[in-house]
């Protein structure tokens, strides 16, 4: 009965062969991972080069004991990192050109930009 079935629907080789495609596909990638610190209210590094096209994975360590506030009007990004601790923050894919942020707690001090290229 069951060659029957099989030449009669297909059934058994298309199912096989539906589970050898799926094992055969790659599994979901982590977006690669760019790091910046916060020390003395400042970004380490203050311009930080990423890829054009990619979505990201922005690790930001917050090395001060006080929280501070990443924020960038122009990647739409708005985060609060206490002190002492990271926050993850993913970012794009983005076309070329320059991305500027802040600490806006320390505004005057904690200033960079992300290079998109």
């Amino acid at each position: 009965m069951t060659g029957l079935l099989m030449r009669t629907f297909g059934f058994f080789p298309v199912a096989g062969l539906s589970l050898g495609l799926l094992t055969a596909l790659p599994l979901h990638a982590e977006p690669p991972a760019f790091e910046l610190r916060i020390k003395d209210h400042q970004f380490t590094p203050s311009e930080l080069k990423i890829p054009a096209g990619v979505k990201v994975r922005l690790v930001v360590h917050n090395d001060d004991p006080t929280p501070e506030e990443f924020e960038s009007h122009a990647l739409n990004r708005e985060k609060v990192i206490p002190g002492g601790s990271k926050a993850v923050i993913f970012i794009g894919p983005l076309k070329s050109g320059r991305y500027p942020f802040v600490g806006e707690i320390h505004e005057a001090s904690a200033q960079g930009v992300l290079m998109v290229e």
